[in-house]
């Protein structure tokens, strides 16, 4: 490994206003190594992701590039300068209106050295050499919009890898991807290590960080708190420079359900998945679990009437439930966090208060139809407080948080009125540790009164916030456990479906 280091931030600052959000960050990245940038939410890691690929200018401070200045007025001065950055909203790296191949070699087509005319010929060759490098099998014309989020997530990254870069950023790049993928990109990652590249790879996740990290660097309020190196990485002081205060490791105190909620009979999520039944209790926390692509998303919209079951019965509170519309499931009392805020989720022009109380307008309407702005401004209050969400009050637009306080803000959406069944689908995608644990602390301490379900593909998620943990395998149950003294090996053997749930 190269000792030099090839890419240097020194003294960078940025304000918003009169909000400071890097304070003077020093970060060196050397050929040939992998830096692991850990940070809370709002620690202004976006912030420097965004200097760097050319998106922010900053106020103060210095970067060069293998010796050289470099101040990029614009993302692709960035990228010819070969500083490539994968941002974590996947839609920065796709353009959904085209298709695989023209994504893949969209910058080319847009660059310097691009022909005047559109040779579709070209286009595909190029984009087939491209997908063989990164290893991906994906049809080269079908159009983005039509792909998973773990496909448009592998089409983002493989389109990174198209222009050799001398520094790529990676801002959590396997939230949605599944195990397979992950280690598909980790591979990827090994052999660009080996060829030079230096990389900054930005994640909650500690296994992947475990996997790739050559050192680890702490982000804590817009500063470098703590620099980890050596071939005994420190994961656990890393942690608790991030977060300023050390986290504890105490189970969860296990809970028996109540009367069921919500029954589930010979439940089919398609022609070729086996039929499975379940139970959600009043007072519970369940966590679904599984590899991505097994069919939890599935099950969470069928829940929530988003998609129709292939067959089976379902009943709420003994009563039979088949929502045709989410506004069905809605008025039923089910609810549902969905997986994808930026798509499904979050209005960004809208503030905080407008967005938590987007599906109730009706049941907070005042006498002719107008809502009560107090009323919403007021429950906003109460969830910005229970949940620790950062801002300056319930007027700032959503689009101003960072990406772990909109999904604070997602998940007090649904927990600012009464419902029988909350649904979650991957409620932590993108949010740090402690906010993680705050959300989970929350949606426990609320639990009462209702079911909870909440699908996960990370198994320390699971342990950290249920009940009871069901494991789905090939769109079906594979497994169930009551989550104190389980048999790990079990419960991913499972997962990995080399079990089978017997009904």
């Amino acid at each position: 490994m190269n000792e030099e280091p090839v890419f240097r931030v020194e003294g960078l600052r940025k304000s918003f206003g009169r909000i400071q959000v890097l304070g003077g960050v020093d970060l060196s990245l050397r050929a040939g190594s992998v830096t692991a940038l850990m940070g809370a939410n709002g620690a202004g890691k976006s912030t420097l992701v965004r200097i760097v690929s050319g998106v922010y200018t900053r106020d103060a401070g210095h970067i060069s590039l293998a010796g050289q200045i470099f101040s990029p007025s614009s993302p692709a001065e960035a990228i010819r300068a070969g500083v490539v950055t994968v941002h974590q909203n996947i839609n920065d790296g796709v353009v959904a209106d085209l298709d695989v191949a023209t994504n893949l070699t969209l910058d080319r087509l847009n660059g310097r050295s691009a022909r005047w005319f559109f040779n579709p010929r070209r286009v595909r060759r190029e984009a087939k050499a491209v997908a063989d490098r990164m290893g991906l099998s994906l049809d080269l014309g079908v159009g983005i919009s039509g792909l998973s989020l773990a496909d448009r997530q592998m089409v983002a990254i493989a389109r990174a890898m198209a222009h050799e870069p001398k520094v790529l950023i990676l801002d959590e790049p396997t939230s949605s991807l599944s195990s397979a993928e992950a280690e598909r990109l980790f591979q990827l990652v090994d052999r660009l290590r080996a060829r030079g590249v230096a990389i900054l790879y930005i994640s909650h996740r500690m296994s992947d960080i475990r996997r790739l990290a050559d050192s680890i660097v702490s982000l804590r309020d817009g500063r470098i708190t703590g620099t980890f190196t050596g071939p005994d990485l420190d994961y656990e002081g890393a942690v608790n420079a991030m977060l300023g205060k050390a986290i504890s490791h105490d189970g969860i105190a296990v809970r028996d359900g109540g009367a069921t909620v919500l029954g589930a009979e010979e439940l089919m999520l398609s022609p070729s998945a086996r039929p499975f039944d379940f139970v959600l209790r009043e007072g519970e926390v369940v966590a679904v679990t599984g590899l991505v692509g097994v069919g939890k998303t599935a099950l969470a919209e069928t829940l929530f009437g988003a998609r129709q079951p292939f067959a089976g019965r379902m009943s709420l509170d003994g009563r039979p439930y088949q929502p045709r519309t989410p506004q069905e499931a809605i008025a039923e009392g089910v609810f549902l966090v969905a997986k994808d805020r930026a798509d499904n989720g979050i209005v960004p022009d809208f503030n905080i208060y407008e967005n938590i109380s987007l599906p109730f307008l009706k049941r907070l309407a005042r006498v002719g139809g107008v809502s009560s702005r107090g009323s919403e401004r007021g429950e906003a209050k109460r969830q910005i407080s229970a949940l620790g969400i950062v801002c300056r009050s319930e007027r700032d637009e959503m689009h101003t948080l960072s990406g772990g306080n909109q999904q604070k803000v997602m998940v007090a959406r649904w927990l600012s009125q009464p419902c029988r069944l909350l649904v979650l689908d991957e409620p932590f995608q993108g949010v740090d540790i402690a906010a993680r644990r705050d959300i989970a602390e929350k949606l426990r301490a609320s639990a009462q009164g209702r079911a909870t379900v909440v699908f996960l593909t990370e198994l320390d998620e699971a342990f950290e916030i249920a009940d009871r943990i069901l494991v789905m395998s090939e769109q079906t149950l594979a497994g169930e456990h009551l989550n104190a003294g389980i048999d790990v090996s079990k419960l991913l053997a499972e997962i990995a479906g080399q079990h089978e749930m017997v009904n």
